[in-house]
């Protein structure tokens, strides 16, 4: 066919020309974990890194990068903007330019209790004491890493997820994650791709060592997937049994768009098998579309955790006036219910049909989840064979014509060929990419016919 050397040459070249810099020499100026940390970067950074080089802009850079592949939600600025400005928002006393208690100011702690309370289900009340606010959930992460394990120790979690939390539990603790690999094929057993089960849990603590804790991830990233009640109890009588912590990941737990879908909390149960081990949180980034904002919370019953992250909490801080707005937010209930959620969601539900109509369009198959602000697509339809160099190589592809995606392997997915694309931006964006990605596949298939 016409054009395919063009194809195969455009691809071979990304093989070559690799996927950005290359790694940085050791310096003698930096400890040997100071020159770990420096030289590190996986996909998600460095493509992260590159868009923020040469963003798009509908006018002033026209042709600079579409950012497919981080999980913000670009379609509520507008709403956001009208509440932020607001006289309630701008507001300063003595006591928020001083210093306070690292677990959160009193107010905003409380606040986060009444709104967990409300918007989780929860059959109590739920007390501030026990909640804990840091620069965002990566903070969290790696704070609640350092003070539950020791160096080498490990966290089972299963596969694929938020690659980034390798990083948060790894660069400053020397935390390792075990990883659980579920399965995208379909088959008698497991009844959906990638389905996560006790079974599978069981399977990977037998063939892992040191493990302390395991994460899970309601609403999920990267498969948008909602695990029911029964499932989740399920998962938190599994870390009981084996005297394990579980750190629960609601970050979406408002961004579930289909009315026919409710998302149940685990702070929605009547109680929880092992109280004292169950660490939930909770942020602003994804469910207010403020992921700048840098605002995460943790409510755990442990009081011996919250004391131990107390003391981490210097190097995590929010500021005292933002607290005060968020504080302010999180109270104003009819500004929730009557027009950021109902707006936001039909936001969402909107450009996630357009972007699956694009998909279906095209012969893609991804998984279809009424929640998040993603899909997960399966591409290993354009890979010229199963590996994981060869999804490096179409993830290049794209970033070198200006669309970024997050390829499976960020996630630690064992199957090679899956992307994560981000649905949640301005329907412009979108309208103007499903011919730019439709030229790309195009693109891709001509480069493996010609091979």
């Amino acid at each position: 066919l016409p054009g395919r050397g063009k194809a195969g040459a455009g691809l071979a070249e990304e093989s070559r020309t690799g996927a950005g810099a290359e790694a940085p020499s050791p310096s003698v100026y930096l400890s040997k974990r100071g020159n770990s940390i420096r030289q590190h970067q996986g996909t998600l950074q460095e493509g992260f890194v590159q868009y923020a080089a040469n963003k798009y802009h509908v006018t002033d850079n026209p042709e600079g990068i579409i950012n497919l592949g981080t999980s913000e939600n670009k379609l509520c600025y507008d709403l956001l903007h009208a509440r932020l400005t607001r006289p309630d928002m701008l507001y300063v006393e003595p006591s928020l330019l001083q210093y306070s208690d690292w677990t959160g100011r009193t107010f905003l702690r409380e606040e986060v209790a009444k709104f967990l309370t409300h918007y989780c289900g929860s059959p109590k009340t739920l007390n501030a004491d026990n909640v804990v606010v840091m620069n965002g959930c990566g903070s969290l992460f790696s704070c609640v890493a350092a003070v539950i394990c020791d160096p080498k120790d490990a966290i089972l979690i299963p596969t694929p997820f938020y690659g980034v939390i390798t990083d948060d539990v790894d660069l400053y603790s020397d935390v390792k994650l075990f990883h659980v690999h579920l399965d995208c094929e379909v088959t008698i057993k497991d009844y959906r791709a990638f389905h996560l089960t006790v079974e599978k849990l069981e399977e990977g603590l037998t063939k892992a060592k040191q493990e302390v804790a395991v994460i899970l991830m309601n609403p999920h990233n990267p498969l948008a997937e909602i695990y029911t009640p029964e499932e989740m109890i399920a998962f938190l009588e599994f870390a009981k049994r084996n005297d394990l912590h579980a750190i629960v990941d609601e970050l979406y737990m408002l961004t579930v768009f289909d009315e026919s879908v409710t998302f149940h909390s685990v702070l929605s149960l009547d109680s929880l098998p092992d109280p004292l081990r169950t660490h939930v949180m909770w942020g602003l980034s994804k469910d207010f579309a403020m992921s700048g904002i840098r605002a995460g919370t943790l409510y755990t019953e442990n009081r011996e955790l919250v004391e131990a992250l107390a003391q981490l909490g210097c190097f995590h801080g929010i500021p005292g006036t933002v607290q005060h707005q968020v504080a302010q937010l999180l109270q104003d209930r009819a500004w929730i219910d009557n027009e950021f959620l109902p707006e936001n969601r039909r936001r969402l539900k909107a450009a996630h049909s357009f972007l699956t109509g694009e998909l279906r369009s095209m012969g893609i198959p991804f998984l279809d989840r009424p929640a998040a602000l993603f899909v997960w697509a399966d591409l290993r339809e354009y890979l010229q064979e199963s590996s994981f160099q060869e999804e490096l190589n179409l993830w290049r592809c794209f970033l070198r014509h200006n669309v970024l995606l997050s390829c499976g392997q960020a996630f630690s997915c064992s199957t090679p060929g899956w992307f994560r694309i981000v649905f949640a931006d301005q329907h412009l964006h979108l309208g103007g990419l499903s011919q730019h990605l439709y030229l790309l596949f195009i693109l891709c298939k001509l480069y493996l016919f010609s091979v």
